[in-house]
């Protein structure tokens, strides 16, 4: 997805293994990445990377996943209590992610070694508009019935850029 993002912007997305892209950056063999907040300033990349816009344009999340037979021969209140564990973890993973990223974003800001921008209203919308034909390219990669499902759950809805 992100690789075909960055396409449609017209930029040439380049895959490598995490570890090589300070040097990347520092080398000029890349212009910028594509990180939270957080991973750009633990990782030292605001010393190289010269700027950073803030676009919000993806959702990192993480999954767990249990075997179905599994799963289904647990009794029925175990499964609740597991399910409401998950939705308690699950804001609380959340809520330590947001606070170390603002708390990066602070530290980028700070160093002054990085030029942050942030989109207004229309520079946003014109973002999505050119993202909404990303969605449909990459519609059966990711799956139909999944990408209307984050629509539904988002109220978005690319039909009404």
């Amino acid at each position: 997805m992100l690789e075909e993002e960055y396409r449609t912007l017209g930029a040439l997305p380049q895959v490598m293994a995490f570890s090589e892209v300070y040097q990347a950056l520092q080398t000029g063999v890349v212009d910028g990445t594509d990180n939270p907040h957080s991973n750009l300033f633990t990782q030292k990349m605001h010393e190289v990377q010269k700027h950073m816009i803030i676009t919000d344009h993806n959702y990192l999340g993480y999954a767990v996943i249990v075997n179905k037979k599994f799963w289904d021969g647990l009794p029925a209140d175990v499964r609740g209590q597991l399910e409401q564990a998950m939705k308690e973890a699950t804001v609380y993973a959340n809520t330590i992610a947001k606070e170390e990223n603002d708390h990066a974003l602070e530290g980028v800001r700070k160093s002054g070694k990085t030029t942050i921008y942030v989109p207004t209203k229309e520079e946003k919308l014109a973002f999505k508009k050119a993202m909404a034909p990303v969605h449909i390219k990459m519609a059966d990669r990711v799956g139909k019935e999944l990408l209307q499902s984050i629509y539904k759950e988002t109220g978005f809805d690319p039909t009404k850029l």
